[in-house]
């Protein structure tokens, strides 16, 4: 895969009508380093409340990047940018994205299978790789036809300065790379 498609920044505007105005409970903590790990300390007890509210944002996270990789099977990468905020319209144009995508999916054939998502959360610092915000990241291990093994397919949202959350990142990644 062309290392233009690994970190591809996109944002596309979520049709899902709870997500819109929806803004986390708590912020997302960055990963700590692996040296400070062991002496990081654990995570805030969240209430029965704030885990139910947890479990809705994955649920709709999960559909709004089913949508988007939707959009991607049927050919319409350029739609999903289109919606792009301006950090993520930055990273690439239009044509780049729909392009990479598009040589991206060729390669690997039809879809196959979409497997159940698994959301992660994470916050990036000013002057990380990542413009800075508040991320959702839904992976999917999808299986392609000309892919003997799972690809993970990588949808992400950026929670804008609206308080909106919109696709920022759309990437393929087989278990060799």
């Amino acid at each position: 895969m062309r290392p233009s498609c690994v970190l591809m920044v996109l944002s596309f505007c979520l049709p899902v009508g709870a997500l819109m105005a929806q803004t986390p409970t708590t912020p997302a903590q960055a990963a700590p380093a692996p040296a400070a790990a062991a002496s990081a300390r654990p995570g805030p007890v969240l209430s029965a409340a704030q885990q139910a509210q947890l479990a809705r944002q994955d649920e709709e996270m999960g559909l709004a990047a089913q949508r988007v990789a939707q959009l991607v099977d049927s050919n319409q990468a350029a739609q999903v940018w289109d919606g792009a905020s301006a950090v993520a319209r930055k990273a690439v144009t239009r044509d780049q994205f729909a392009s990479n995508v598009s040589a991206d999916r060729n390669r690997l054939g039809t879809l196959v299978s979409r497997g159940k998502p698994s959301i992660t959360r994470v916050q990036y610092p000013a002057g990380a790789a990542v413009p800075e915000g508040i991320y959702v990241n839904v992976s999917f291990p999808t299986r392609f036809a000309n892919n003997a093994q799972p690809v993970r397919e990588l949808v992400s949202f950026r929670l804008d300065e609206d308080k909106v959350w919109r696709a920022s990142g759309y990437s393929l990644r087989a278990a060799n790379n």
